[in-house]
């Protein structure tokens, strides 16, 4: 039986990471990265722990999707979702490529390098940072609900609307697989990614309910159909 737990040196780095609030990403716009990840898969722990790295800077909503075509070959991933494998898929089509991998790092939609090569994808975040962003907020709105509201855009649309929770860290003790007898360190673990509407340009308003006991981060993305370029972004800290 795998052991699901909270380190406290995790919990350390975590409270002084940024908590992103509306008035936060209006200031500083953040560039989305996206790792397909497995804890089956044996190297995909360097690119793990650089996401936790990227979790924690403020111009970066760093989301960590375990994938489940892993799980066969001797460990299953507890994180793992045939949804998440589903959306990398998705990319592999609209990026151009007829094959998926892991560790998998897509920078907001539009490009994709192996996780672990922090350089190389350093280079796809720095050529986002001057990227016109549409206005996304996440405000609460009474016990357990949040509302979601995506600015005008004029002739950038139509676009999916994705809520997604996470987990903001989590350890798990590995018994069989590629990383059996590891003691593996995950991030911005995805719990949910719910596909909230549409957006066609103008103004749009959800409401969303959080019933995830686990998920303490919510993010929300406005990306243009197809899998394509994400146009705006926010998150929200549930429980700093």
């Amino acid at each position: 039986m795998n052991r699901l737990f909270l380190l406290a040196p995790i919990a350390a780095l975590l409270i002084g990471a940024p908590a992103g609030n509306a008035a936060e990403d209006a200031v500083h716009p953040r560039t989305v990265v996206e790792l397909f990840t497995s804890q089956g898969c044996s190297s995909c722990p360097p690119a793990d722990a650089f996401l936790g790295e990227l979790s924690r800077r403020p111009d970066v909503i760093a989301l960590g999707f375990h994938v489940d075509y892993w799980d066969y070959i001797g460990w299953k991933d507890p994180f793992a979702s045939k949804a998440f494998t589903g959306r990398q898929h998705a990319y592999g089509q609209a990026l151009g490529r007829g094959y998926v991998y892991t560790p998998q790092m897509v920078v907001d939609g539009m490009s994709h390098a192996t996780g672990s090569r922090v350089n190389e994808v350093e280079r796809l975040i720095a050529a986002r940072r001057d990227a016109q962003r549409l206005p996304v907020r996440l405000m609460r709105a009474g016990t357990g609900r949040l509302k979601v509201s995506v600015g005008a855009g004029g002739a950038r649309g139509p676009a999916d609307v994705w809520f997604v929770t996470y987990t903001r860290a989590r350890i798990t003790d590995v018994a069989s697989g590629e990383n059996g007898g590891r003691r593996l360190a995950n991030y911005n673990i995805v719990r949910r990614l719910t596909h909230l509407g549409r957006w066609t340009g103008a103004p749009v308003e959800f409401t969303v309910s959080l019933g995830e006991a686990e998920a303490d981060g919510c993010a929300v993305l406005v990306q243009a159909e197809g899998h394509r370029e994400i146009l705006g972004a926010a998150t929200e800290i549930l429980n700093p």
